[in-house]
């Protein structure tokens, strides 16, 4: 397994996020080595959904105004149906999530997460996945959509839902672990 030792990655998110979407690859980071920030809209904490219903707490590091990309190595958005739909109309997190792309850093999106890569922009050309729901969504964006467990495109690392966390959580890692990728733009 990669070492992630001084590698910094920030989690966007908000309330409705899909629990294990968060938790499982916040875990993998971590025992990667990796330091592992909670980005939202404002602190205190944040609650996961899971299973249909309201779940567990979580503690905001960071708010997007105090985030910058600069002190992170890479991005990964959780999905769930709520937290993705609610971040795409916040102009920050748009933002936030272009400035990695920009910088050709890496970034995870599982889910219903890929509505925050089509909103700010980031698709055209770009092969990926999500949840079959939003598939038109992406494609409508200039995405190569494909029904796949994991699809990685220089950089950008994309699943279907938390059947696949196994296999997104090992490629995140590998990518942040390769550091930026100059074909990943915005």
């Amino acid at each position: 397994m990669e070492n992630l030792d001084r590698k910094k990655v920030a989690i966007l998110a908000t309330n409705g996020f899909e629990e294990s979407e968060l938790k499982e690859p916040m875990n993998a980071l971590k025992e990667a080595g990796a330091d592992v920030h909670i980005v939202s809209e404002n602190l205190g904490k944040i609650k996961g959904w899971q299973d249909g219903n309201w779940s567990n707490e979580y503690e905001v590091d960071k708010t997007i105004d105090e985030a910058s990309q600069e002190n992170y190595d890479a991005l990964m958005l959780p999905g769930g149906v709520i937290n993705p739909d609610v971040l795409r109309r916040n102009e920050d997190a748009i933002r936030f999530v272009k400035s990695f792309f920009a910088n050709k850093k890496p970034v995870g999106a599982i889910c219903h997460a890929p509505w925050l890569l089509a909103e700010a922009d980031v698709l055209q050309g770009r092969k990926i996945t999500s949840f079959n729901s939003i598939k038109r969504d992406l494609v409508n964006a200039g995405a190569k959509w494909e029904d796949s467990e994991v699809v990685v495109d220089e950089g950008l690392v994309t699943s279907r839902n938390p059947n696949d966390l196994p296999a997104f959580n090992k490629k995140l890692i590998e990518e942040v672990y390769e550091g930026k990728h100059q074909m990943q733009t915005a």
